[in-house]
């Protein structure tokens, strides 16, 4: 019989609880997920219970809080704290979204945290992304044309602008590419939902007259086609984005040209 083992370190091990703050009466207990790599040691799960009676009402807010008054080695990315930067992103009571539009109160008594899944960890939340946007220069997400510039903005009719919805809005915060299981086993050469967002992005933006080239730049058994329409991408997405729906079009396009 077979008998597999974690490598060696990888077992998350329960960390140190913190006490509650003298004279709390309203608290929240926080299990965060920590990972040093300066120390060698285990990641673990450190317990934080917090005043809810003193901290704003999202989860950033309670992670700022916990880092400024409780532990201040507690390590994660943060920006603009209004949903636009996509900096935050973390997976925050078993879904991946946005620390800073994710309310305390819709996590239940005990909120876990830990850093976006199937991605290297540098250090506590805060995720390695150098692959996933080593894969998004890839698709060269920006305009590319052979006409010679106008004199001025390069113009689309109203209809031509509205194809671009549910795609410009897209903040790379990659909430999505990490809940797809296949771009888990398979994320050096899947390019993952948020990558494939952006290249339909640009193939289906009536300036850009690279369609072609782009297409041929995915036409990869691994690519694009390890997209099984799993979904999770868009039930996870914390703008309301369908990533799952832009790759079936690359798809269909695919089919029409041939």
């Amino acid at each position: 019989m077979a008998e597999f083992t974690l490598p060696q370190n990888s077992r998350v091990v329960p960390g140190k609880e913190h006490p509650r703050a003298a004279g709390a009466t309203r608290t929240k207990t926080f299990k965060v997920y920590r990972w040093d790599p300066d120390t060698g040691a285990n990641p673990r799960i450190d317990t934080y219970h917090v005043d809810m009676d003193s901290c704003a009402p999202m989860v950033l807010d309670a992670l700022i809080k916990i880092k400024n008054e409780i532990d201040p080695t507690l390590t994660f990315r943060r920006s603009c704290r209004e949903g636009v930067c996509g900096s935050c992103a973390m997976n925050i009571a078993g879904t991946n979204t946005l620390a800073c539009t994710k309310s305390i109160e819709e996590c239940g008594d005990e909120v876990r945290i830990y850093p976006l899944p199937h991605m290297p960890v540098v250090k506590d939340l805060v995720p390695d992304l150098t692959d996933a946007y080593a894969q998004l220069r890839l698709v060269e997400p920006w305009l590319k044309s052979d006409s010679a510039p106008p004199d001025r903005e390069r113009l689309q009719s109203p209809e031509e602008r509205a194809k671009l919805d549910g795609m410009w809005e897209c903040i790379l915060c990659f909430s999505c590419t990490t809940s797809c299981p296949s771009y888990w086993w398979n994320g050096d050469r899947y390019l993952g939902p948020a990558v494939l967002l952006q290249a339909y992005r640009w193939i289906a933006d009536s300036r850009d007259e690279a369609t072609g080239e782009r297409l041929d730049a995915l036409e990869d058994p691994f690519r694009l086609y390890r997209c099984h329409t799993i979904m999770n991408c868009t039930k996870t997405c914390p703008k309301g984005l369908n990533p799952a729906k832009a790759i079936a079009e690359i798809k269909k396009l695919m089919v029409a040209r041939r």
